[in-house]
């Protein structure tokens, strides 16, 4: 009976590691895995083609999903913005799942008993059978099945052992019925394996659009006007749905975060004297474990680091920090052990004055910027300051420059060099990469490594202000329907900030807050005046009510305006640089590039379909498509690529070596595979536009 008890605890768990392996959740439902012998149906929520969809049968799929990612997060929580895709996500594998049912039903597709009890006791049972009654060595035990066939109280595990078999069964039938349509041809073989194998290598010439500043560049409302002309389907629209936005904030309150700073303050006396730090964490339920490495400081999160390291006294053994806040969790640090680093890291900030080092011209205008702003900087003005007005590298930039932490190999050579070689607060440079020029600061410096225990609890509201925050909200729905009808006025008494905004049909991203199909959903079937349902995302909760709906169409030329801008303003700097290109191509061909640009070639080497990285140009698959598309010695002419126009000579081709036998069947397997999955899809997305779907969660579940 032990063994009996051991596969009762076990078969749910293997049914489940063989559905995800499977990639069949679309099955689960079918199987009766999880469902309730005896329960009746709660509601129809979903019709297809007149076969209801109960609340029971989405509830079972919706739980399966939330605890395979339970499962694959290490339990954590679901947050609401991923269960609002949850949701739609099992609404879409159950309403697939009946369409094939449908089709199936349709072709005949069937099993029948005998083919189950096949593939329980036959010579090749299926592998849930394989893996759930092992013997150890890629067998069946097959006493082991056959006391668990005959014990009657395993009957219950049987039957789902059975269902869970015949669906999947006629899933592969219907699956091999579709593949039966597919075929991979010599050709198609021969032509994946020299895509995919073929190398070639260039020389290249090429201009940056962003080396051309946007104050460089004469851009007219004319040619704002030609350009919306020109790409007018860009600005067609779907129905737009104008509306007032009340959110409020799910953050935690100051009182929520005093009484986490206050249940610090209580442990830190035991944290301080503690011998085992890693059972204290585990006790008191450290959101970090402990572990017994040590840490750089550019391998600790910045705040962290800066409270380590920040100079202001010895980093001791045993010392404990004041609380540090890092995004949303406070940590309580305390200094285990240190040693010699292994590398030197330095903290750095650096003003960016970008020019192409092929750009002779522009190098020297760079340099000489950055030299003025250097005596800037020397006459007392602010680092950081100059750098947010001025610094060419938008993500430091915005951060006054700072780099934060980093060790050796991190940057390029001669900005590394530079960087360790200076004194804390010097400013060093003009220093030339191929970037452009910097002006580098060094900040701060670090020579040990440490070991810590991070003792760090959520910062996260109450249930009892989140409960305060939504009743809030569903007050002002209350009485914005019920007493006042006056949205804006009922928002302003009780001090519930309003946005005005617009939201395309179909649209799930609301701008500056998350993605909301529940909002979608909401929009869908509305009218001007409608108001929504408190909706919860991860960081607030909302209501909107509908201020008007305009019918599909196209944006007016003065709506996007201020949106064809930057994409104008690209194609300007494109044909500039096109044109200059073009000249010199024009006046001396490829040999002619060097002297008529100023610039020396570059080489691109080993470029393949899949080796789509180019020096100086970055991902570029027109750059790789084009290079090999040509012969040995043969270029490209002027080609307008992602980031830049450039000119390609090939200098090398590597044919691939002549296919084998071997990699011709395992490119057969993978085509086949390929193709069947894509018939598949395509089938049953043609399948779902003929069907009559009816979606009545939004009614059911309210």
């Amino acid at each position: 009976m032990g063994t009996m008890n051991k596969m009762r605890e076990n078969t749910g768990v293997v049914l489940w590691i063989l559905v995800v392996s499977f990639g069949g959740l679309w099955v689960l439902q079918d199987s009766g895995v999880f469902d309730t012998i005896g329960t009746n149906p709660l509601g129809e929520i979903i019709v297809v083609d007149g076969d209801p969809i109960t609340n029971e049968e989405y509830q079972n799929q919706l739980d399966a999903q939330l605890e395979q990612i339970r499962q694959s997060t290490g339990g954590e929580a679901v947050q609401p913005q991923q269960l609002d895709a949850e949701r739609e996500r099992a609404f879409n594998v159950l309403v697939d799942n009946k369409i094939r049912e449908h089709e199936m039903e349709r072709l005949g597709i069937t099993v029948s008993d005998r083919e189950v009890q096949e593939l329980i006791t036959g010579l090749d049972p299926h592998p849930v059978i394989k893996a759930s009654f092992g013997d150890g060595q890629g067998g069946v035990d097959r006493a082991y099945l056959q006391s668990f066939i005959d014990d009657p109280e395993q009957e219950p595990l049987l039957i789902q052992f059975e269902q869970y078999i015949r669906v999947d069964r006629r899933r592969q039938k219907f699956e091999n019925l579709l593949g039966s349509t597919v075929r991979i041809s010599d050709e198609d073989i021969e032509d994946e394996y020299y895509r995919t194998n073929k190398r070639a290598s260039a020389e290249f010439f090429f201009l940056r659009y962003a080396t051309i500043r946007d104050d460089s560049v004469d851009l007219s409302d004319r040619d704002l006007r030609r350009f919306y002309d020109d790409n007018r389907e860009d600005f067609k629209q779907e129905r737009l749905y104008s509306i007032q936005l009340a959110s409020l904030s799910k953050l935690p309150t100051q009182d929520d975060t005093l009484s986490i700073y206050r249940e610090i303050d209580i442990v830190r006396p035991e944290f301080e004297q503690t011998q085992d730090d890693s059972l204290f964490l585990a006790r008191n339920g450290s959101e970090r474990p402990y572990t017994s490495a040590f840490f750089a400081a550019n391998e600790l999160d910045l705040e962290i680091a800066e409270a380590i390291f920040d100079g202001s006294s010895p980093i001791e053994a045993g010392t404990i920090l004041a609380p540090v806040t890092v995004g949303d969790e406070v940590h309580l640090i305390k200094i285990v052990e240190t040693r010699p680093a292994e590398a030197t890291t330095v903290r750095a900030r650096h003003i960016l004055f970008r020019a192409d080092e092929n750009d002779a011209e522009a190098v020297a205008a760079a340099r000489q910027e950055a030299q003025t702003f250097k005596q800037r900087l020397q006459n007392g003005e602010d680092f950081a300051q100059l750098a947010i007005d001025r610094s060419d590298d938008p993500g430091s930039g915005a951060r006054g420059g700072d780099l934060g932490w980093f060790g050796p190999g991190r940057m390029v050579e001669p900005f590394a060099d530079a960087a360790f070689g200076a004194s804390i607060g010097r400013v060093v440079g003009p220093i030339q990469t191929q970037y452009g020029m910097h002006l580098i600061e060094v900040t701060n410096r670090a020579e040990v490594d440490v070991r810590i225990a991070d003792f760090s609890q959520r910062l996260e509201a109450s249930i009892a202000s989140l409960n305060a925050v939504s009743e809030k909200l569903e007050d002002l729905k209350y009485y914005a329907e019920e007493e006042s009808e006056d949205f804006t006025g009922e928002a302003e008494r009780r001090e519930i900030p309003l946005q005005d905004m617009q939201m395309q049909h179909g649209q799930t991203t609301i701008p500056g807050l998350g993605v909301s199909r529940s909002l979608a959903q909401f929009l869908e079937t509305s009218d001007v005046g409608d108001i929504s349902e408190v909706i919860e995302l991860n960081e607030v909760y909302i209501v909107t009510r509908v201020v008007s709906i305009q019918p599909e169409g196209y944006r007016s030329f003065e709506d996007v305006k201020t949106e064809i801008r930057p994409r104008a303003l690209l194609e300007k700097k494109k044909a500039m640089q096109r044109e200059r290109m073009e000249q010199a191509y024009a006046a001396g061909g490829f040999d002619g590039l060097a002297n008529a640009l100023g610039m020396v070639a570059r080489a691109a080497n080993n470029l393949s379909f899949t080796n789509q990285l180019v020096p100086g140009l970055g991902r570029d698959a027109l750059f790789a498509g084009t290079v090999l598309g040509l012969a040995q010695g043969e270029d490209s002419g002027v080609v307008e690529g992602a980031n830049g126009v450039f000119v390609a000579r090939v200098t090398g081709v590597t044919e691939p070596a002549p296919i084998t036998d071997a990699e011709r069947e395992r490119l057969r397997t993978v085509l086949l595979n390929r193709q069947k999955g894509t018939v598949q899809r395509q089938w049953i997305a043609s399948l779902r536009e003929e069907a009559d779907i009816e979606d009545m969660r939004a009614v059911f579940l309210q």
